[in-house]
């Protein structure tokens, strides 16, 4: 198994290198976050320890289960998943960014918290970029109201955007919801909104990578292309569909 990781990354990151290289972007502006749901703790611990930082996980409980096998690395943890307020306590424990930022109750619960913590945490905007109802996110013109609407919390730190782009066997159909994303933050940009000069764009997975840092993607997801198929057929970017 270790050696199958080790192999695995350094595929992946061969494939960031080269996808960078194409587009002619520099290799330090995108980084590589370890989609890590349902991967074992033992895993985990072998691509951290292979060099890797930054992971993501789509449940609370996941992070709280892997906490004391994995509480002795020196990890960066964010929330990619689908967060329901109520379990805004507890993942606040463990994250250091909240990558799907998506409704007005979920930022104002996370205020709520942070006050309390006497903390800040950095976030991300998620958006429905494909448009498909199994998908959480903003509709794309929801943004910049939204993003003026919660820049009265000043616990919540506007980090970027990310999208989980349409998945397709055909790769150009799966473009232009990566490219939507960047046209999102360049029109961010264009409404001049006060402190917000340097948003990253979370978008790319094992299946889209090459094409999500050729639209500027500054953070890749990846998961199956380093831990293997952990899901045997099930729609795993569903995010209504329970684990």
């Amino acid at each position: 198994m270790k050696e199958d990781i080790i192999f695995n990354l350094k595929q992946v990151h061969d494939r960031i290198e080269q996808a960078c290289k194409n587009s002619g972007r520099e290799v330090s502006d995108v980084q590589l976050l370890l989609a890590t749901k349902t991967v074992p703790a033992g895993s985990i611990r072998i691509a951290i320890e292979a060099g890797e930082t930054l992971i993501g996980e789509n449940k609370m409980q996941e992070f709280r289960d892997k906490d004391s096998e994995l509480k002795d690395l020196n990890i960066e943890r964010h929330f990619i998943g689908h967060l329901q307020t109520n379990k805004v306590k507890d993942v606040l424990k463990y994250v250091s960014c909240i990558q799907s930022l998506d409704r007005l109750s979920l930022a104002e619960e996370l205020h709520k918290q942070l006050q309390k913590e006497n903390r800040t945490i950095d976030v991300f905007i998620q958006v429905n970029t494909s448009f498909e109802e199994s998908k959480f996110g903003l509709s794309p013109t929801k943004v910049i109201p939204f993003i003026k609407e919660i820049r009265k919390y000043d616990t919540l730190k506007i980090k970027g955007l990310m999208t989980i782009g349409l998945l397709d066997v055909e790769k150009e159909k799966m473009r232009p919801s990566l490219q939507l994303l960047r046209k999102v933050r360049d029109e961010i940009y264009d409404a001049k909104i006060e402190n917000l000069t340097d948003l990253k764009l979370s978008m790319g997975m094992s299946q889209d990578l090459e094409l999500a840092i050729a639209e500027g993607s500054n953070i890749v997801r990846i998961g199956t292309s380093i831990f293997g198929n952990r899901f045997l057929g099930k729609e795993i970017w569903n995010e209504n569909i329970a684990e």
